[in-house]
């Protein structure tokens, strides 16, 4: 365990792909590139408040320094610079778009291969265009607890090492809506194997660039996906297959623990097929498919809880269309479409085994499945208690299920529903659920959009305890955990129902 400049560095990415000439600068276009060099501000007052022991265990680091973890002061062996990409932003193409508030300090060994360190929030980069490349604390700790919760809760994420405060106010206009202030700033410091981006793909092959394209390829498959190649159709179409399986692997994941992203935008695809990118996200706490957290998506919804496989299919989708340029026979790409949607599937029916106890899928069980899903969204639920509860239910019986409802007297006017779908179910697993599957599967605690808010509106006062005591509960988010029972194994508040930060995000958040 060390100091960041204990650790081995390098720049594979700046060595292997075409950069900007220009260091820093103003925003602007940067044809023909993968990066621009870009410097971290120096922050006033930096202090880091949040840390992730797991994180720095994997890196083999000390509590870092705060001013390398704020931005500034960078280490030897570091080279920072920020990533340009475009992207499908709610179904439209953006053209460029890139890191616009996030500066890469490098590439560096540890116990888990090569990963990336990036600073989000630590300020101008050539893709800020008209914004200052900051953070603000309110979503520097929505980002920080929430890499960590979803890492804890088996989903494939990118991960958070710190968050730092950087002793500077930051303005800005939280729902985009006029109502500007000054917050608190913050950076935190995210870790991945790397942030490229469906996007990252999509911008050479939108302006006719088959050179950076194929560089930026080439450096992906030999560095990422090391059973793969480039050389021919059948071995780009392999690759992508790959890519496909990662994708439909996550968002299964998104389903099983009843997350929305809010924002799946082409940019906010990892090519890894890691969840990327925390800015509006939400977990569902009444079962409403149609859920959607972003206030920038409530008239359209594109990014639902329900349409997220969907959309997963056509970002890529787009990201095929970016590969024409390396092929000859482009036709054979449209048979990585199906083969997301068989992997998709398989996981997805898999994932209703396990929360719902049973041996094996049977194509019968698609009705079973349905019919909970219909029953669900008949009265207010919520999904990770009702879930919860299944587990330990000892017959069909629903007033077992009664916490789980926001309002007994309507759960009471659908009882004969519950009790016909319970009975079904318990019929379905011969009254022996697999209690341990369904407990692997069904988390007791998410990072709820209430949960969160409390630990901002603490933070906001500099107090990080609840930060602190959320970051150690969702570390074990399937475990019971006794005496947090009674604070955090509870459905949304009322107080939460309605307020901004809770019900209503913006993609500032």
């Amino acid at each position: 365990m060390g100091p960041l400049a204990s650790l081995t560095w390098s720049s594979r990415f700046l060595d292997e792909t075409p950069g900007d000439e220009q260091v820093n600068g103003p925003s602007r276009q940067v044809p023909g590139v993968c990066w621009s060099r870009a410097t971290p501000f120096i922050a006033p007052d930096p202090k880091v408040r949040l840390w992730s022991h797991s994180m720095a265990d994997v890196l083999g680091l000390l509590r870092g320094e705060a001013q390398s973890l704020a931005g500034g002061s960078l280490v030897q062996g570091m080279d920072s610079y920020a990533q340009r990409y475009g992207g499908h932003q709610f179904g439209n193409w953006a053209g460029q778009l890139g890191d616009g508030r996030a500066i890469t300090l490098g590439e560096v060994e540890s116990s888990d291969g090569v990963l990336e360190l990036q600073l989000k929030g630590s300020g101008h980069t050539p893709y800020s265009r008209f914004a200052d490349g900051k953070a603000v604390l309110r979503s520097s700790v929505r980002e920080f607890l929430c890499s960590e919760a979803m890492h804890h809760l088996g989903v494939p994420t990118t991960r958070a090492l710190s968050l730092a405060t950087t002793g500077e106010s930051v303005m800005r206009d939280m729902l985009y809506n006029g109502n500007k202030a000054l917050e608190s700033g913050a950076v935190v410091c995210r870790v991945a194997p790397s942030f490229i981006r469906f996007g990252s793909f999509q911008i050479h092959a939108a302006t006719g660039d088959e050179a950076t394209l194929r560089a930026l390829a080439t450096h992906t498959v030999r560095h990422h996906f090391p059973s793969h190649t480039i050389d021919d159709d059948a071995a780009i179409v392999l690759w992508a297959n790959e890519v496909a399986e990662r994708t439909a692997l996550m968002i299964a994941h998104w389903m099983r623990v009843g997350f929305v992203h809010g924002v799946m935008n082409t940019d906010n695809m990892s090519i890894h097929g890691l969840t990327i990118d925390y800015g509006p996200y939400g977990w569902l706490e009444d079962y409403n498919p149609g859920w959607t957290p972003n206030t920038t998506d409530v008239s359209n919804r594109r990014y639902r809880y329900g349409q997220q496989p969907q959309i997963g299919a056509w970002n890529l989708a787009r990201w095929l269309e970016s590969l024409i340029p390396l092929m000859d026979e482009p036709e054979s790409l449209e048979s990585v479409l199906d083969h997301y949607g068989e992997v998709f599937n398989q996981h997805h029916n898999d994932m209703w085994v396990a929360k719902l106890g049973l041996d094996s899928w049977r194509e019968s069980d698609q009705e079973l499945v349905q019919e909970l899903n219909t029953v669900l969204q008949t009265i207010e639920t919520d999904m990770t208690i009702f879930f919860r509860l299944l587990c330990d239910l000892e017959g069909p019986e629903p007033d077992a299920l009664s916490d789980a409802f926001y309002d007994l007297s309507q759960a009471k006017s659908i009882d004969s529903q519950w009790r016909e779908w319970l009975a079904n179910w318990w019929q379905r697993v011969g009254g022996e659920p697999n209690r341990d599957a369904m407990k692997a599967a069904n988390p007791k605690y998410v990072l709820r959009n209430w949960m969160a808010q409390l630990a901002i509106d603490a933070a906001d006062e500099g107090d990080f305890s609840v930060c602190e005591t959320l970051q150690e509960l969702l570390s074990n988010p399937y475990d019971e955990q006794p005496g947090h029972e009674d604070k955090w194994f509870q459905k949304r508040p009322e107080w939460a129902r309605n307020r901004v930060g809770c019900s209503m995000l913006s993609c500032s958040s």
